[in-house]
């Protein structure tokens, strides 16, 4: 037999359950919301960093990786310049040669470090550089404009064995440079969109166009860079980041800056505070909601209104709300009978207020239906419709 104190706590929990259950359900949906969320964050995203061997859309430059590995070529992107020197020296020591790629966009790496890739591998291809690479790499190439905007396509014009090998190459947003060995010169002005120094050892692409994903297979540009990028056994993929900066350390945080003692009080004041906030929401009890009367004058709104309109120069709003007020008071005064403002009711206004006046009701009506277009022409419209409404009252 079951005890009764047992059967009443059952039903007070039934009891419970049931006038909660909207809370629960929502609860429940919450949490499970939460729960896909934090799921979908922690999955693998796709790289979308422009020019990464990861990165499978049209500014990344996977495809060129993977042509790259089928041919023997072992590629391997880093973002650090100690991880990058350190697999171009690998390489060098194996035996099969080292070629680095640096794709600087922001110009992270000081002029030494780029000193040190310069001297450190076998071959240095830099796309797009900066003013400031160019000058710390310390070679003859440098920047001399962009390729114009006529120029879609470009021909090799040069004595170097891959841009021969390529044929012509896209043109699209390419930057020019001049010094060493040139190639893909644009108007014959000596300047070229491909540069060479150090005896084939420095290679500058002034165009990510080349190598990415959307015109590798356009044209000669997947020869030249599987050309220039493949003469080596292994491949180095340098995107600098922030962290090449070279700058100060980190600062400190909260947690370091706090005094030791703090790692014991921080618990109990935590606890401290969950019991006060217990004890001062059960004396003040839920929240009452009451509505308070509350009158606004009409002149007030009106005032308002204006202001808001002036602020906004909202003409064409404030002729509208003119209009209309215009015309209820005038058909109230004629006793013509409109319930409120349209085109058909202003016209009926117009008509008696043009009996009444012995006027033209063309001329009432072309006043009525008047569209200001600037504040001045407003402010002269509202005098005419003032001057109107006082000729009606004083007949």
């Amino acid at each position: 037999m079951t005890h009764p104190l047992m059967v009443a706590a059952r039903r007070e929990k039934t009891g419970w359950i049931r006038r909660h259950r909207a809370g629960v359900l929502f609860g429940l949906a919450m949490a499970v919301a939460l729960a896909v969320v934090l799921a979908f964050q922690s999955t693998q995203q796709g790289d979308n960093q422009e020019l990464s061997i990861r990165n499978p859309g049209p500014q990344g430059a996977r495809a060129a990786a993977q042509i790259l590995g089928a041919q023997g070529v072992s590629v391997k992107q880093t973002a650090s310049f100690e991880e990058t020197l350190a697999a171009a020296r690998a390489g060098r020591n194996s035996g099969s040669g080292s070629t680095v790629l640096v794709y600087d966009q922001r110009g992270f790496l000081a002029p030494d470090r780029l000193r040190r890739l310069l001297a450190e591998t076998d071959r240095l291809v830099v796309v797009s550089p900066r003013l400031a690479t160019l000058t710390g790499l310390g070679s003859t190439i440098r920047q001399a404009g962009v390729v114009p905007g006529s120029e879609r396509t470009l021909q090799p014009g040069c004595t170097v064995a891959d841009a021969r090998a390529a044929g012509d190459i896209s043109a699209d947003g390419g930057f020019l440079y001049t010094g060493g060995t040139v190639c893909y010169g644009a108007g014959g002005s000596g300047r070229g969109l491909y540069a060479s120094a150090e005896d084939g050892k420095l290679v500058v692409i002034g165009s990510t166009a080349v190598i990415s994903n959307q015109f590798l297979a356009v044209n000669g540009n997947a020869a030249l860079t599987l050309r220039t990028l493949g003469s080596q056994g292994d491949l180095v993929w340098y995107l600098p980041g922030p962290g090449d900066l070279g700058g100060s350390p980190a600062p400190k945080t909260l947690a370091e800056l706090a005094p030791a003692w703090s790692a014991f009080v921080t618990p109990w004041l935590i606890v401290v505070a969950l019991f006060a906030v217990l004890w001062r929401g059960r004396r003040l009890g839920p929240l009452v909601f009451e509505p308070l009367p509350v009158v606004v004058k009409s002149a007030e709104t009106a005032e308002g209104r204006a202001r808001l309109y002036h602020e906004a120069h909202d003409v064409a709003r404030a002729a509208d709300t003119l209009r209309a007020g215009t015309i209820v008071r005038l058909a109230s005064a004629l006793r013509v009978g409109t319930a409120g403002f349209s085109d058909v009711a202003g016209s009926d206004v117009a008509a008696a207020a043009a009996r009444h006046l012995d006027r033209n009701a063309a001329d009432i009506q072309q006043l009525l239906q008047h569209r200001p277009a600037t504040e001045a022409q407003l402010v002269r419209w509202a005098q005419d419709l003032v001057r109107l409404e006082k000729e009606v009252q004083a007949r």
